[in-house]
């Protein structure tokens, strides 16, 4: 008989979901939001009978605020860009962009994933490859590609002399989407300003999109990357023009082995363009 799914498997099934929150002894009604530790304290303080004197009405809970109304004190999809922007435009190096990113609360992504995925590589490398968002395995870890992905990656970068010691990898959302989706337009906006800058700080001589949404996003075209993919293109960086590369994730390649050939040819292309240097 075949063995039944333990629990680390059924933990793990859960996770890729995008289901991180336990089951509690009570049943939570989601359209009101969550009451602090101090106002359950005063409610397990009350007399059994329910009456209350002068002094312990003070200390009854208030009512709870609607979901709708906590949502409300998040950022709008406008002011989360602009206030990205400004923060960005004020870091003078890699070690400020990390903290204000970390400061940053303009981007939901931020209260449901583990932690900051921020970057890998060398930062004085000549290529800079820009992902779309962490996944399971790089939220866990804190570093970007480190998943089956990443490791496709490697064995691309491998193939033309290269490996993460001469180049810097991150991503256009530096926090894993729930159930590893894509992240939806707000959230890119809201960490591209911070994309830019750290594109800025880099200063690579090639930059490299990998697959359609970081593609599209620095790019600013509507093609998909099969039309994108293998061009070269010029993408704006402090008075100069960058040359840009698009090339398909790695992620699609393990779904569609059939884009190593066109992989390929990008990434001879992207060699003989070192050569020259």
């Amino acid at each position: 008989m075949p063995r039944e799914p333990g629990a680390l498997e059924a933990l793990i099934f859960q996770l890729d979901l995008g289901i991180d929150l336990a089951l509690e002894e009570r049943p939570l009604d989601r359209l009101h939001a969550a009451p602090s530790r101090q106002e359950g304290a005063a409610r397990a303080d009350l007399p059994a009978d329910g009456s209350v004197g002068q002094a312990s009405a003070a200390a009854r809970p208030k009512p709870r605020q609607p979901a709708a109304a906590v949502a409300s004190a998040l950022l709008a999809p406008g002011e989360a860009a602009a206030r990205a922007a400004g923060l960005a435009a004020d870091c003078p190096d890699l070690a400020s962009l990390r903290e204000a990113l970390q400061a940053f609360d303009g981007c939901a992504l931020k209260d449901t994933a583990t932690q900051l995925v921020f970057s890998d590589g060398n930062p004085a490398a000549d290529v800079m490859l820009v992902g779309e968002a962490p996944g399971r395995e790089e939220d866990r870890l804190g570093r970007p590609f480190v998943g089956e992905s990443g490791q496709l990656l490697d064995r691309m970068l491998a193939a033309i002399g290269l490996d993460r010691d001469k180049v810097y990898i991150t991503n256009i959302v530096p926090w894993r989407p729930p159930g590893n989706r894509s992240p939806s337009q707000e959230e890119t906006a809201a960490c591209l300003p911070f994309l830019r800058r750290h594109i800025e700080l880099i200063a690579p001589r090639i930059l490299v999109p990998l697959g359609g949404v970081a593609a599209a996003t620095l790019l600013e075209r509507g093609d998909g990357i099969t039309r994108l993919r293998g061009r070269w293109y010029d993408y704006p960086m402090a008075g100069r023009l960058l040359p840009a590369l698009p090339m398909f994730h790695p992620a699609y390649l393990l779904r569609t082995p059939a884009g190593k050939r066109e992989t390929w040819r990008d990434l001879l292309e992207l060699r003989k363009a070192l050569v020259k240097k």
